[in-house]
């Protein structure tokens, strides 16, 4: 069992949620502006990349939040990780509507927009890196792909991912453990393709 102490920024969020509740227009766009961004990044890798509708539910989900806001219980769980959980459940229904009309899961990986690569030939190797990888990420089972992008990508505990997927910490950990066994096995084979071969380590 995980301590159940609020941290400081899911203490943070509640009181902000608190401040919305109460009319502070203020309070509720600075917790929009905490939740959306990371909330858009884990939907839009659940989503194979689509950024147009990880944005769509990233507004869902945070609709959903302003919706129950009003009924918020203290001793519920984290909003961070309640808005994760909405938008997993929004991934998992659009996921599921795609496979049931046949769309292809992964959809073009936009080019990074990292300026740092200076050359032409740097930034192809970004994004067909950037490709294989969500291409990886959208071969695993669902609750690997979801436990691996809050874990490896987003940063999230164990804990904190126990409360999103409303499962122990220990199924976490395997379930993270399985889905990086998988993408190793899965990307291991194309070292030399995406540049690896030349990388020191």
């Amino acid at each position: 069992m995980h301590d159940t102490t609020p941290q400081p920024a899911e203490a943070e969020d509640a009181a902000l949620l608190a401040e919305a509740v109460r009319g502070d227009s203020l309070a509720a766009r600075a917790l929009a502006a905490r939740l959306a961004p990371p909330v858009l990044r884990f939907a839009a890798r659940m989503l194979g990349g689509d950024r147009a509708e990880a944005e769509d539910v990233t507004q869902e989900a945070l609709l959903r939040l302003w919706r129950q806001a009003p009924d918020w219980r203290a001793d519920g769980p984290p909003v961070r990780a309640w808005v994760y959980r909405v938008a997993a459940n929004l991934c998992t229904d659009r996921l599921r509507r795609r496979a049931r009309r046949g769309d292809v899961a992964l959809d073009a990986v936009a080019e990074p927009s990292d300026t740092a690569a200076s050359t032409a030939a740097a930034r192809m190797m970004q994004a067909t890196r950037a490709a294989a990888l969500e291409a990886a990420l959208a071969d695993l089972p669902e609750r690997q792909r979801q436990a691996v992008i809050l874990r490896h990508i987003e940063g999230l505990s164990n804990p904190e991912i126990a409360q999103i997927m409303d499962t122990g910490v220990e199924a976490v950990e395997s379930l993270t453990a399985r889905g990086k066994r998988a993408l190793q096995a899965a990307l291991g084979g194309r070292k030399a393709e995406l540049g690896y071969d030349d990388e020191p380590g």
